[in-house]
Parts: structure tokens; C-alpha cells; sequence
């Protein structure tokens, strides 16, 4: 975070921006790369405005009009002791074939927030915020490519572990049962056979998607279930990460009740901190 900070700084000092401006980092193996800087705002903005109780627009405006930000310099500082979860929402299900996966152009059409001190209930709150509510049983469809196999088997483990019910095609269904794990084979839809995973979906049979796309064709022959995935209203998660947090989430909701706070509650949780720090 410090790191990420120092960069932002001395980008916005060396490019002279007064006001806004939105950087765009990923950080991969511990290295941090830049992928683009403008001198603007961005959705992110309110975003950020809301999780903190600060109105950043506002005040790049008055700093753009050359008042002083000097009374204000305690916000570089504002970390809250919660976690905010930013989840986009597409609107796949409006546009009949389009594909669910996600590439550089923007697709979403708006985002909603998760809030609490807990990630897994963080992201529990804004994926049912987004519409999309995740099961606590019933039978999960996972069907990753080679390199996930090994990811995806212990985050099939804890949902095993919690009564779910597994269904996959012949080679992950081996990798899972290897781990001491009953997994129902289903065909491959692309091989013809019946039933396949989309017959079963239609069937309200299939609660939850873990599925990552290959690429070239066989990208294109797991098209058919996320498009289905989408119209049955089936949470679907497409990388490990997501598949990852949605796991995590589904064992909060075994574990307890969501809290509920106003924003109002969170934002005063902050000041009372960032005055410590002061």
C-alpha cells in the first residue's frame, strides 16, 4: 500500500496534475506495474468517496480552483479498519449471445458496494448487492483448465466438505476423485452425448458455475454454459480468484448472520481512527 502511494505521489508531481487522477496499477509476483495514468476522474471516485466519507470530487474541484488542500492532508492517511468490495454489474442477460467472459473493453453498467470488517462477508454483501445470491447446497459444475486443476481441487474440497454435491467431465472429475472426493461425470457438451451439464442446468439441477475457459475452441465450446449460466440466473465464477472469494463467502454464511450497518456508522469508525493517527 506505502509502495502504491510513493508511486501515485510522484506520478501526479512529475505530470503536474492538479485535481483527479486515476492510475491504474496491477501487481503481479510482488512487482508493481503501471498500465495507464490520465488526469481524470473515474468511477472509482465515488466509490472510494463513499467507503471513506470524504467528497474527493468536491475537493479536487477546490483544489483546482487553487484553495489549499493543506486542511485536508490528514486523508492520505484514512485507512479504514473495514473492508469495501467493489463488484461490477453486467447486463449479459438483456443481450442474447453475448459471452459471459470478460476481456479489456468495458462492459459493466454500474457497481455496487460490500461493506464489512470480515472480506468473506464483504464479498457476500456485494455479490448479493449485484444479484447474485450463492448457494448452500445442492450440486456445483466444475470444469477448469489444466493449470487450475490443482487451485480449483482444495476450493472443491471445502465445498465437498460442506455438503455440496460435485459434477464435472471425465478429466477434472479424476483429479477430484484422486483428492478422496464423489464427483458426478457428466458429458462433455461439445461431444454430443446426453445428458450434459446443460441439461442439468435447465433443470434447476446445477446451484453454482466454477468454470476457466480455455482458450481457442474449446473457449468456445464452454461458451454454451455460461451463456445458459446466465440465463438460469446460476452464479458463475470464471477464474480462480473469484471462485476463491465466492467459496469463502459461502462458508460466512454457514458461519452466521450478515451485520448490518449504515454507512453513516462505518465512515464514524473511520474519523474516530484516523484522529488516533493524527
Amino acid at each position: 500500500m506505502l509502495a502504491l502511494r510513493e508511486q501515485t505521489r510522484k506520478l501526479a508531481r512529475a505530470l503536474g496534475v492538479v485535481g483527479l487522477i486515476n492510475v491504474q496499477f496491477a501487481i503481479r509476483h510482488d512487482t508493481i506495474h503501471v498500465l495507464e495514468v490520465n488526469p481524470r476522474a473515474s468511477r472509482t471516485v465515488p466509490f472510494v468517496s463513499k467507503t471513506i466519507g470524504a467528497p474527493l470530487a468536491k475537493l479536487a474541484t477546490e483544489v483546482m480552483l487553487g484553495r489549499s488542500l493543506e486542511p485536508r492532508m490528514h486523508l492520505d492517511t484514512r485507512e479504514p479498519g473495514y473492508i469495501a468490495v467493489k463488484e461490477a454489474v453486467f447486463p449479459f442477460v438483456k443481450f442474447a449471445g453475448v459471452d459471459a467472459v470478460l476481456g479489456p473493453e468495458m462492459k459493466s453498467t454500474g457497481e455496487v458496494m460490500g461493506l464489512d470488517h470480515d472480506f468473506r462477508k464483504a464479498y457476500l454483501k456485494s455479490q448479493i448487492a449485484a444479484g447474485s445470491y450463492l448457494p448452500t447446497g445442492g450440486k456445483v459444475f466444475v470444469s477448469v483448465k489444466n493449470r487450475d486443476k490443482r487451485a480449483m481441487t482444495s476450493l472443491a474440497k471445502r465445498l465437498f466438505e460442506m455438503g455440496f454435491s460435485l459434477v464435472a467431465t471425465a478429466g477434472t472429475a479424476r483429479v477430484l476423485e484422486r483428492q478422496g472426493m464423489t464427483v458426478e461425470l457428466i458429458h462433455k457438451v461439445a461431444d454430443g452425448y446426453r445428458p450434459n451439464v446443460i441439461d442439468l442446468m435447465r433443470r434447476g439441477e446445477i446451484k453454482l458455475v466454477l468454470n476457466t475457459p480455455e482458450d481457442g475452441r474449446a473457449r468456445k465450446d464452454s461458451y454454451a454454459i455460461r451463456r445458459t449460466a446466465v440465463n438460469y440466473g446460476i452464479p458463475y465464477y470464471l477464474t480462480i480468484d473469484g471462485a476463491q472469494a465466492a467459496v469463502g463467502a459461502i462458508e460466512a454464511l454457514f458461519k452466521g448472520e450478515l451485520g448490518v450497518r449504515s454507512l453513516q456508522e462505518y465512515h464514524a469508525e473511520h474519523s474516530s481512527s484516523a484522529s488516533e493517527t493524527r
